[in-house]
């Protein structure tokens, strides 16, 4: 999209306060687009609806999150990305305000819309305002410290929205987002470079960003990988009280064991991944896939339990990072428009995988959901290793043509 992803001359400190600062805006959205997890109940009750209509608040927002990524780079092109990002972060600041105060559901339902269009316009230009305020080398870097601000917040999200709702109640809960959310605007508005935008690109940019080579194949794998991720990911608390038949404390315990192994992982991944992209691309759904299989022979067992969900949270919190990677190597000049259309095909993954699996699950037990989650992440290990094979049988092709060349 934007047509010169040119480097930014900022000093070093600087450039890493504008990552910080994006990180803690990341963990914020996060933690708000998903607090209502842990609220439905008291949504419910305060607003006179059923949990299920309390629960479309997710939904809607996940709805919208999908249309801002597909369209914000041509319904903002030509502003500057700085100035995008502030308004983002006003807009989910709004939201906040909006979510505890609303009188009625269709008031609610309007703030939790407003949360999913920061959800997709932000996501969608992470990649490429990384690209932009720190040196090349550095992007893995900086987007692991961004994806730590999510693994953060979906590490605490649903247990603090619980304990602050039974304290302050559900809207209090939402309004404790507005002041950190003013705090991320003021430390954007002083860390983030101008990022002027020279783009004139139409609202299919998105779309067009699949004629480029290797692109399918690696948002084929992605989609596959969190349609397998969270075909599984969304039943565990069935399968911990049906199969390995534990209290509702010890669940709490194995979620938070999987939100610390993703803080690890997604800490070590950025020092790892930049030499080893497509190694880590391939092996990382397989070894999920591994998982899954061995949480259906080991699933009554708690102690094998615990350690299977801290490897699935070690890997499934750092992936993103992988992704976001790939995507900065493989569209460098037209990240954003790239962006817009990983974060809906993720969006979109996610939906079908807890659709699918909550069918399976449903119909035919928690084998075939796990069974189907390891199928499908087994395919996107194989579909990017198609893609990193013909990738590299290209770039070969490419240095003997160069070297005949250099010979003639």
């Amino acid at each position: 999209m934007d047509a010169t992803i040119d480097q930014k001359t900022t000093q070093p400190t600087t450039a890493w306060s504008a990552v910080f600062a994006l990180a803690l805006c990341a963990s914020t959205l996060v933690a708000t687009e998903w607090m209502p997890v842990s609220l439905l109940t008291p949504i419910a009750a305060g607003l006179d609806l059923t949990e299920g209509q309390a629960g479309q608040a997710i939904s809607v927002s996940g709805f919208f999150a999908i249309l801002t990524s597909l369209f914000i780079s041509a319904a903002t092109r030509g502003a500057d990305r700085r100035a995008v990002l502030l308004w983002l972060t006003s807009v989910m600041l709004i939201s906040g305000v909006v979510v505890a105060f609303a009188p009625t559901y269709t008031i609610f339902m309007v703030g939790r819309a407003l949360v999913g269009m920061v959800v997709g316009g932000f996501w969608s230009m992470s990649a490429a305002t990384m690209i932009r305020i720190v040196p090349a080398a550095d992007v893995p870097r900086a987007l692991a410290i961004l994806n730590g601000g999510n693994a953060l917040a979906t590490t605490i999200a649903a247990p603090l929205g619980s304990f602050l709702g039974q304290y302050i109640g559900w809207r209090g809960a939402f309004f404790c987002v507005v002041p950190i959310a003013a705090l991320t605007l003021l430390w954007q508005f002083v860390a983030l470079p101008g990022m002027p935008s020279h783009d004139r690109t139409s609202a299919a940019a998105a779309f067009k960003v699949l004629r480029r080579p290797g692109v399918p194949y690696g948002m084929l794998a992605a989609a596959l990988f969190f349609l397998g991720q969270f075909a599984l990911f969304t039943y565990l608390r069935p399968f911990f009280e049906t199969v390995t038949r534990v209290d509702v404390t010890t669940i709490s315990a194995l979620l938070l064991v999987m939100g610390v192994a993703g803080l690890v992982g997604t800490t070590l991944i950025g020092l790892v991944i930049r030499d080893r992209l497509y190694t880590f691309l391939v092996l990382m759904p397989f070894a999920m896939a591994v998982i899954a299989v061995a949480l259906t022979a080991l699933g009554r067992s708690p102690g094998a339990t615990t350690a299977l969900m801290f490897l699935w949270g070690f890997i499934g919190t750092a992936a993103p990072v992988g992704w976001f990677t790939w995507l900065s190597e493989a569209l460098p000049d037209d990240a954003e428009a790239g962006g817009g259309l990983m974060v809906a095909v993720i969006q979109l993954a996610i939906t079908a995988g807890a659709a699918g699996g909550g069918v399976l699950f449903d119909s035919s037990g928690y084998r075939a959901t796990f069974l189907f989650s390891a199928v499908i992440l087994a395919l996107s290990s194989l579909v990017i290793l198609v893609g990193a094979v013909r990738r590299k049988a290209k770039a070969d092709a490419q240095c003997t043509c160069a070297s005949a060349s250099s010979a003639a």
